[in-house]
């Protein structure tokens, strides 16, 4: 299949400083597709739900290519929910760009490239979509890739906790611990981590401390 022949609906597509996983601080290609089918409480691109463009997957590879960066990430909205992102995925890739893609967690991550490292969540309660959680992803996910709980409260990180413990998430993938913006005070998650000598990394959104915190295309 051509890859003019393959659409895709797409938010918005940016150059930015990447503000997440390890990757954080490189700069980064970024393409935001459209649709979710999550509503986490604490959502910060709630404007990627609907809306966006149809465009075919040459056109946004052209586009990423004009960026000339090293990193894309593919995120959303809920990436996967588009069922040709493969397609995307794969032709990134074969243009020798690292590429990322952070999905939620609660749809299939099996079928994905394994040149692309996988940033995926597994929600808290403080969501409202611990529910949606897809467990048997975890068996799919490399030692390269990443799990990323949003903590919003003692009660989300207590859950975190349990769950990195009794999975031994460490051993599987990077594990991520991030306090939602200007809800969770990030000290105290750090020294929450601090005093459970937990096995995970901890991270800010650093693009919402370069720029003001609802700022698109960042």
């Amino acid at each position: 299949m051509k890859t003019d022949d393959v659409t895709l609906r797409v938010t918005e597509i940016f150059h930015s400083i990447q503000g997440e996983s390890t990757q954080i601080g490189r700069r980064c290609s970024f393409v935001r597709l459209t649709g979710c089918n999550l509503r986490c409480v604490w959502c910060d691109t709630s404007y990627a739900f609907e809306g966006g463009k149809e465009m075919s997957v040459a056109e946004i590879v052209r586009e990423v290519e004009a960026h000339a960066a090293p990193l894309v990430l593919v995120t959303g909205g809920e990436p996967l929910a588009q069922s040709r992102v493969g397609d995307l995925m794969r032709a990134l890739a074969d243009k020798g760009m690292e590429v990322m893609i952070e999905t939620g967690g609660s749809l299939d991550i099996s079928g994905i490239d394994a040149r692309v490292r996988i940033i995926m969540d597994l929600k808290c309660p403080g969501s409202g979509m611990e529910g949606r959680n897809r467990w048997e992803n975890l068996e799919f996910l490399k030692i390269t890739d990443e799990i990323k709980f949003v903590v919003n409260d003692r009660r989300d990180y207590e859950w975190a906790r349990e769950v990195i413990r009794r999975r031994r998430l460490w051993e599987r993938s990077v594990v991520l611990l991030s306090p939602v913006f200007d809800v969770m005070d990030p000290r105290r998650l750090a020294e929450w981590i601090l005093e459970d000598r937990l096995h995970v990394r901890m991270q800010m959104q650093l693009h919402k401390l370069i720029w003001p915190p609802q700022m698109r295309g960042v």
